[in-house]
C-alpha cells in the first residue's frame, strides 16, 4: 500500500518572496511541511512524527529557475512519481522568488499511510529541463517497486517533547544524500551534484538547503517523512 495517497484538498495558497541577490549569490531553496488541520494548515518542525491518516502537503521555493520532480519510496516498498503528474500539476517549472504548493493543484494533497517508519521522499531540482537533450539529463522513469527502504521506526526526542509536547524525531527531516547510500535506478542515471557539497539548515517550521557555487547539473537531496 502506498504510504502517500491522494485526497480532496479543501484549500491552497501561492506566495511570491523575493530573494536578495549579489555579485554571486548562492543558490537556496527552502522547503516546509505542513499538516492539516481541520480546514487551515500548519507548518510543521521537519521531523514532526505523523499518525496514520494525516494529511500533509509541501511548500517550496528557491532563489533561481529550474524544474522540480518530487518521487517518494514509502515504507511499504512502492515507489511513485509524486511531482509532476496528472493529480499534482504537470507544469513543474520554478521561478525565482516564487513560492509553491506541492501538491501544486487544488484538489489533491497527501494522506498518511503504510507501516510506520520514515518514507524517503527524494527531490531532484534541475536548472535545466530534463528534456532538453543536455547529456545525462533525462526524464526520470520510475523503476519497478522496491524493497521497503530499511529504516528505524521513529524516535521522539524527549527533551523537545517535555518542552512543546510534539513527537519530533531528529532524524527526520530533509538531509542530503548518505555517500553510501543508494539512490533508486531511474536517479542514479541523472548525473547531479555530489549532494555533500550543499548546505543544509535547520529551523524549526521550515529547512534551507544552499549551494555556495552556481548550479549547472541537477541537485538530488531526500526528505524523511516520518510516522507512526
Amino acid at each position: 500500500m502506498r504510504m502517500l495517497l491522494f485526497l480532496l484538498c479543501l484549500s491552497c495558497s501561492l506566495v511570491a518572496q523575493d530573494s536578495a541577490t549579489k555579485s554571486q549569490p548562492s543558490q537556496r531553496i527552502e522547503i516546509t511541511l505542513e499538516r492539516q488541520e481541520g480546514k487551515t494548515w500548519k507548518a510543521v518542525d521537519p521531523g514532526f512524527v505523523f499518525e496514520n491518516g494525516d494529511c500533509v502537503r509541501f511548500r517550496f521555493r528557491a532563489n533561481f529557475d529550474g524544474f522540480l520532480y518530487v518521487m517518494d519510496l514509502g515504507t511499504s516498498g512502492d515507489y511513485s512519481l509524486l511531482f509532476p503528474r496528472e493529480e499534482t500539476g504537470f507544469e513543474n517549472k520554478i521561478k525565482s522568488g516564487n513560492e509553491y504548493r506541492i501538491p501544486a493543484t487544488q484538489a489533491y494533497l497527501f494522506r498518511i499511510a503504510g507501516p510506520p517508519g520514515h518514507d524517503i521522499v527524494y527531490w531532484m531540482v534541475s536548472p535545466l529541463a530534463l528534456s532538453s537533450g543536455e547529456a545525462g539529463l533525462t526524464p526520470p522513469a520510475l523503476p519497478k517497486t522496491r524493497q521497503p527502504p530499511k529504516t528505524l521506526l521513529p524516535r521522539c526526542d524527549d527533551s523537545i517533547f517535555r518542552a512543546r509536547g510534539e513527537c519530533i524525531d531528529s532524524s527526520a527531516g530533509l538531509r542530503s544524500i548518505p555517500e553510501n547510500d543508494e539512490l533508486p535506478d531511474n536517479l542514479k542515471k541523472v548525473r547531479h551534484m555530489d549532494s555533500r557539497e550543499l548546505i543544509i539548515m535547520r529551523r524549526e517550521d521550515s529547512s534551507q538547503i544552499s549551494s555556495p557555487v552556481p548550479l549547472t547539473a541537477p541537485v538530488i537531496y531526500q526528505f524523511r517523512l516520518a510516522h507512526k
